[in-house]
């Protein structure tokens, strides 16, 4: 048996009864990830929406401008939070891919969020610009619309190809034996 992060030796596992608690059993430790990508990701979101409002309002930045700038910033304190916190059991073989590969999904996240303000603000704008061109409407469709959308995307994608658990195969494995079997 594996001693676990305390040095404890684990004792055996316990089964909860009934229908939530099978579902606690099974699905427990991704909803403990996902409150703590979920906590990550809110003080991210406030450095963001900070940042987008102050760069807008105080500085006069184009807005797909100051959402790129917003973004990555908010998306180096995520990346902190989450590698040191959210996913810090994880296995660490490569901070540098990490690093990277981090940045490319949030470039991707990225995308999305700007694809979603843009939508709303040219395609929308151009048709009815008295709503779609305002404030609120740009930070409906960005952080709304857009920030729930690159959410989804980046904790499949962090979880998946960044934070990957010990063993974890990026590639699927083939037994060339098991087809002969049959």
């Amino acid at each position: 048996m594996a001693a676990t992060m305390t040095g404890e030796q684990p004792g055996p596992r316990q089964t909860r009864r009934g229908l939530v608690g099978m579902l606690l059993d099974r699905f427990g430790h991704l909803l403990h990830e996902m409150s703590k990508f979920a906590t990550v990701g809110g003080f991210a979101f406030l450095v963001d929406f900070a940042l987008f409002n102050y760069l807008t309002s105080k500085h006069g930045v184009e807005e797909l401008t100051a959402k790129t700038i917003s973004t990555v910033i908010a998306a180096s304190v995520a990346f902190v939070g989450n590698r040191f916190w959210t996913w810090r059991h994880r296995q660490r073989n490569n901070a540098a891919r990490e690093y990277a590969l981090f940045f490319f999904f949030n470039a991707v996240g990225l995308g999305i969020t700007v694809a979603c303000l843009a939508l709303s603000r040219y395609g929308l704008g151009a048709i009815w610009p008295a709503v779609f061109q305002t404030r609120l409407a740009d930070n409906l469709a960005s952080y709304i619309v857009g920030t729930g959308f690159a959410t989804l995307f980046r904790f499949w994608s962090y979880r998946r190809f960044v934070f990957v658990e010990a063993g974890t195969p990026t590639v699927p494995q083939v037994n060339p034996d098991r087809d002969h079997e049959a």
